[in-house]
């Protein structure tokens, strides 16, 4: 039996694992084998919260198709989230770049369906704002698929604060489903989400799903100040070193000092001490094996008591 704990998504109904899977490695770095692999560790570290997207994949796609596949028998067990808006190259057809209008949503729900081999997906999510289409034909569109039963619940992903707030008073003015979740970069390192996406999740009832829990790796424990990246890891490329250089190694290592001194490691700090932070529900972290998958679900399976946490707090302040 797992120890993995259990979180209500903001103020709705739906109950998800306190870590998640994000699938951006499926049908890319991870074949299907690959990918039923981490299915299957995922599911016995009791995790039951796999985020994927229409994007993700090379071809885009593939990794809802993997996804679906490695679901084959147990879908019902679990809760499959993906996105749409981002620019899927004619897979949706010709879009015009106008991700948020009613045609474009009808046909990327019934592609997501047909390559998830599902009648339904969980949380559907608004991959990134779309500037041109009204918040309220996105939201009407989204209320149509709920109600057809397509769709559970809906999320929104890189929506500002004030996007928040205007989707949630739109929806709630003109009686639609509102979102119930926001999706957002956000790390022990990458805080700016704090200052309005934080407050605006508390004060409209979403759950925050952090992205990039590690930020790159930086808060994996795999990196050490003034020392080159081990060979093989991802900061070892060429592409990355800025990314070592720029690093803010003082945070870091008072976080793997405040971890240390509790018997914890640095990513164990990263996961769950996001997962300590108000707003959130499920940290969603990548991974492309079954060892990872472990790690992770142990990671979350710590619960900061409110010493740890003031704790935390001095540790990231400075």
């Amino acid at each position: 039996m797992s120890d993995m704990s259990y979180r209500r998504l903001g103020t709705s109904g739906l109950v998800v694992s306190v870590v998640g899977i994000g699938c951006n490695n499926f049908g890319r770095k991870l074949d299907a084998d690959g990918t039923k692999e981490v299915v299957d560790a995922a599911i016995d570290a009791g995790i039951t919260l796999f985020d994927t997207a229409d994007i993700y994949g090379t071809p885009h796609g593939a990794s809802e198709e993997c996804l679906g596949a490695a679901l084959k028998g147990r879908r019902d067990d679990v809760i499959v989230a993906t996105k749409f808006g981002m620019d899927m190259e004619g897979l949706n057809g010709n879009d015009f770049g106008a991700r948020g209008s009613r045609r474009y949503i009808v046909r990327a729900v019934e592609a997501s369906l047909r390559r998830l081999e599902t009648d339904y997906i969980d949380l559907y999510q608004l991959h990134e704002p779309d500037e041109a289409t009204p918040i309220d034909e996105t939201l009407a569109a989204l209320d149509d698929v709920v109600r057809s039963g397509k769709v559970r619940y809906l999320g929104n992903s890189n929506f500002a604060g004030w996007q928040i707030a205007d989707a949630d008073w739109t929806a709630r003015a003109a009686g639609h489903t509102p979102f119930i979740s926001a999706q957002n970069r956000y790390s022990l390192l990458q805080r700016y989400v704090e200052d309005e996406v934080v407050p605006a999740c508390e004060q409209y009832g979403l759950g925050l799903l952090p992205f990039f829990p590690l930020d790159s790796g930086l808060l994996s424990g795999k990196y050490t100040r003034g020392e080159r990246a081990p060979v093989g890891t991802r900061l070892s490329q060429d592409r990355y070193q800025r990314v070592l250089a720029d690093a803010d190694w003082d945070t870091i290592e008072r976080l793997t000092a405040f971890g240390e001194e509790r018997g914890h490691s640095l990513l164990e700090v990263a996961i769950a001490g996001l997962a300590a932070r108000p707003a959130v529900t499920s940290v969603i972290a990548g991974a492309t094996s079954a060892t990872q998958v472990e790690a992770n679900a142990a990671a979350g399976n710590w619960q900061l008591s409110v010493d740890d946490v003031a704790a935390l707090d001095a540790a990231l302040n400075g």
